[in-house]
């Protein structure tokens, strides 16, 4: 989302707007988060961390939201800042159906620092990569 462009927003308005779509995205707020994507913020839309939507919807252990970003195209391998990968940051909180979900949705085992398969390994959950 850029500022004065057909949004129409200031640059403050959208750090507003994308400030409070990441406090949903945390919180799990899958209906409301689902208007502001569905009024034209972008999926795959990343605080200043370069975490996105659905990196903390699943860090948060949000499977619901989750399922429902990427239904909307959500990218499940898109890293942040610190090269995480939102599956990675699932299997290090111990949100095993988030795990599942972004598995399912193809998510790459192999991206990131650590990887999922490492990550999987280091907290004792390599059963839930298992195919």
């Amino acid at each position: 989302m850029s500022g004065g462009g057909p949004s129409g927003l200031t640059p403050e308005q959208v750090e507003r707007v994308v400030a409070i779509a990441m406090d949903l995205a945390r919180g799990g707020d899958t209906e409301q988060l689902m208007e502001f994507i569905d009024h034209g913020l972008p999926v795959d839309t990343a605080d200043a961390d370069a975490n996105t939507l659905l990196m903390l919807a699943a860090y948060h252990g949000h499977a619901g939201t989750v399922r429902a970003l990427l239904a909307r195209g959500a990218d499940p391998d898109l890293r942040n800042a610190r090269d995480q990968a939102p599956i990675a940051g699932a299997l290090f909180k111990g949100a095993d159906e988030v795990v599942t979900v972004l598995r399912d949705a193809g998510a790459d085992l192999d991206a990131g620092t650590p990887s999922a398969r490492a990550a999987a390994a280091m907290f004792g959950r390599a059963h839930l990569l298992a195919d």
